[in-house]
């Protein structure tokens, strides 16, 4: 079988200990991401099977049209929202999923919050630009942690704010709340409650058709001017342009962001900001967490070929023609 996984920006995948799994195919790796279709048609048009790196890559309708010989999608993580999944089935494609680790991305988060509080990306610049002690840092013990999603990583990154002596309170859906004073956590009254009552607040929401743009501007200038607000999770979760808007007004006074509405990024307005600190979408790119996506991925692909498969999100996909 040929098997080509595009977007591969460190070519890591070929370092893993899972790689071995895929002794006998023939493997075919890009490290650059394209999107023009005629491009990306030349990449796959020999490909039996595809393994994608979590939404680099928009598995279109225009797209599928012209690779014929494409027999199945194999999904790193469980998130499609790029993939056309009635178009998958329409052209006889199934797709399957695997699973992931919450622990790489909840630490990152952790580590932009220490980043952004304490300025300590500014800092190295200054100390090797010959400048000493140009920033005032804000302490994190006895503030109050604001997590809008309790789920796997958000609960995570709540321990971490327990563990750091801060007031830790929640928001999210029915199931969210329970969970967080099951936990032995705060709940808030509300959404605008939770930005106007958080030091920190940090975004752990999956990004579907009703969490798209919930982050309003009036919920980010709702917040202190000394607030910071950390997103590791989806861009699309702000109402384009707010973000931007509310740091320039001063409300909140701080972000950390890990993702962007379209990646990679060379240029965005976020990164002209001072009061912004960024990485390009680092949260799940570590080498634990990539053993256990794409070891769930090509296990999945693995099962499928030996007519065992598992996990397909459109089932009726395997018995077209």
């Amino acid at each position: 079988m040929h098997i080509v996984i595009p977007d591969d920006y460190q070519d890591a995948v070929r370092t893993l200990d899972c790689f071995s799994q895929l002794a006998g195919h023939t493997v075919t790796i890009y490290s650059d991401s394209v999107t023009d279709i005629d491009a990306l048609v030349e990449r796959f048009k020999d490909a039996d099977a595809l393994v994608l790196i979590r939404e680099r890559t928009a598995i279109t309708e225009a797209l599928l049209a012209r690779l014929p010989k494409l027999k199945l999608i194999s999904q790193t993580g469980r998130g499609i929202p790029h993939i056309d999944v009635p178009a998958c089935t329409r052209h006889g494609v199934p797709v399957l999923v695997g699973g992931g680790s919450p622990y790489s991305t909840a630490e990152l988060t952790w580590g932009l919050v220490l980043a952004a509080t304490r300025h300590i990306p500014q800092e190295v610049e200054n100390l090797k630009a010959g400048r000493w002690q140009r920033t005032f840092g804000v302490g994190l013990h006895g503030r109050t942690l604001g997590i809008f999603g309790y789920g796997s990583i958000g609960s995570i990154v709540a321990n971490y704010g327990r563990a750091f002596g801060m007031n830790v309170v929640a928001w999210g859906r029915s199931g969210s709340l329970e969970r967080a004073q099951a936990d032995g956590y705060g709940v808030v009254s509300s959404q605008r409650a939770l930005f106007e009552q958080a030091d920190v607040l940090c975004l752990h929401i999956k990004l579907n058709a009703e969490t798209r743009g919930i982050v309003t501007l009036d919920d980010l200038q709702a917040m202190k001017p000394t607030a910071l607000i950390v997103n590791t999770s989806r861009a699309d979760l702000i109402v384009p342009g707010a973000l931007v808007a509310a740091l320039q007004a001063g409300r909140p006074g701080y972000a950390a962001v890990d993702v962007f509405e379209s990646e990679p990024v060379i240029d965005h307005p976020l990164l002209h900001l001072p009061n912004v600190v960024a990485t390009p979408h680092l949260g799940y790119v570590e080498k634990d967490s990539y053993e256990t996506y794409f070891g769930a991925a090509f296990e999945q692909l693995s099962n499928f070929l030996s007519g065992k498969p598992a996990s397909i999100v459109n089932p009726e996909a395997v018995t077209r023609p």
